[in-house]
């Protein structure tokens, strides 16, 4: 029989993942600047502070890209060692990536509005029609000192 969780349970283990669609834009748009090999963008995304994730996940998504015909890859064999592949971005994937970067763009906004709304309790960000909910705290502010 389930029983319900102390409210410090919630949530734990959750662990917020770069995944899909993400992931594929942001090794596109690393790709847009220099060549690299797999390695590199796995390590690129870590110096960005994105969460901890397998570095399977990336090559993963390097072959999948690949097959789409938005990157496209090579064996370098100029250095010493063995050969490693090098992913390049495609014409295609340049155009992908535009349109993704019109639509983080999009997310952006709205992702800086519920910041907004969470922070400040903005009342911009209040459905059509409705009134922002004040809590006790909130009416502490509103009230001047005579």
């Amino acid at each position: 029989m389930a029983t319900k969780s102390e409210p410090a349970d919630e949530g734990k283990g959750f662990r917020p993942r770069l995944q899909g669609h993400l992931l594929s834009s942001t090794l596109l748009a690393y790709l847009r600047n220099w060549n690299a090999y797999g390695y590199q963008l796995v390590q690129e995304l870590a110096k960005a502070g994105l969460p901890a994730f397998d570095s399977a996940t990336v090559y993963r998504t390097l072959r999948q890209l690949e097959r789409a015909g938005l990157v496209s890859s090579f064996w370098d064999t100029s250095s010493s060692g063995p050969a490693r592949r090098m992913y390049t971005l495609t014409k295609a994937g340049e155009g992908v990536l535009s349109l993704w970067v019109d639509v983080l763009s999009h997310y952006q906004s709205v992702l800086q509005r519920a910041l907004r709304a969470y922070e400040k309790k903005d009342p911009k960000v209040a459905p059509h029609g409705g009134t922002r909910t004040e809590t006790p705290a909130d009416d502490a502010e509103t009230i001047s000192s005579p």
